[in-house]
């Protein structure tokens, strides 16, 4: 095409009504972000002030902030106990949300999960040993003995299922199919360690597994944050790529996009997020399924705006 052409066909371009529907989609778009932020922000609000003592928010400001001019018991209620777990229940969701939508993409099922691929059950082993055998990294302290022990078991069933799939070179379905028998295998040993338990550490064990804020702390916060900021920043890296990915595998391709290397990159980094975010706050695993689906529901397919989503 010539640059007459081009200049020929610059009107007619400017005068459809593509260019102004897509501009339309964007701001609508960003006016639904900036409209959740906000609804998290409320729900953050509410979640540290009430409960059964009431903590208004300027008693909380003074209690973290100005602790000499409160009750004594004011900052270990919001600065040590309610604001780490509000703040932990959102950062996880966050964390098994973005992992959760980044999986369904590279592999391309609408049921896939973190738990999917035998995360959370890994990290669940991991815990059950570390409860009920002692079993973990010695010299750590007691408050990390726990969660250090999910993470690695986590992280483990993560490379191993990396390993599998590279030796045997399976499709993206093939990846599912080991995950479910990682998540089986898992599941096995965990019921072999709660009939080897004793009653106060299965009590234990059960407490674990359930899920729970109780164990947030400052520290953790902290540790996931940092995770969770450098994994969103890789994947808002490959957002076109992902996008291009949900057209098909062919159509990746053909785009010039390193679709294994992407694929396995992708795995890797949300294998770590969930395996992180399993080791804190224990399996939580509605999340993950359907949190990408509300995102894509309500902000597309667009992976720049569906991952913060």
């Amino acid at each position: 095409m010539t640059c007459q052409d081009k200049s020929l066909l610059a009107p007619a371009l400017a005068s459809t009504p593509v260019i102004p529907r897509y501009r339309q989609l964007i701001r609508k778009r960003a006016v639904l972000m900036l409209a959740i932020a906000l609804a998290m922000m409320a729900s953050l609000m509410v979640d540290v002030t009430c409960g059964s003592s009431g903590l208004p928010l300027s008693a909380l400001w003074q209690a973290l902030f100005q602790p000499e001019k409160v009750n004594a018991g004011l900052p270990v209620i919001g600065g040590d106990l309610r604001l780490p777990s509000a703040l932990m229940a959102r950062l996880g969701g966050m964390a098994l949300g973005l992992a959760g939508a980044e999986m369904q993409t590279i592999l391309n099922n609408p049921l896939a999960t973190p738990f999917t691929l035998g995360v959370s059950s890994a990290a669940a082993f991991g815990a059950a040993l570390a409860i009920v055998l002692g079993i973990g990294i010695p010299g750590i302290p007691a408050a990390w003995f726990i969660p250090a022990n999910a993470f690695i078991f986590a992280l483990l069933s993560a490379l191993l299922l990396d390993g599998i799939t590279r030796w045997t070179g399976v499709a993206a379905s093939g990846v599912v199919l080991f995950g479910i028998a990682l998540v089986f295998t898992f599941n096995a040993l965990v019921a072999i360690m709660q009939f080897v338990a004793d009653e106060d550490t299965l009590q234990g064990l059960v407490f674990w597994t359930m899920g729970s804020l109780v164990r947030a702390s400052w520290e953790k916060l902290g540790v996931l944050a940092v995770v969770f900021i450098a994994v969103l920043f890789c994947a808002l890296r490959s957002a076109w790529q992902l996008t291009a990915l949900r057209l098909g595998e062919e159509r990746a391709m053909s785009f010039g996009i390193h679709v294994r290397r992407l694929r396995l990159l992708s795995l890797l980094r949300i294998s770590l997020l969930s395996a992180l975010t399993v080791a804190f706050v224990g399996p939580i695993g509605f999340i993950g399924l359907v949190a990408p689906h509300i995102a894509r529901i309500l902000l597309g397919e667009d992976h720049r705006f569906y991952l913060p989503g």
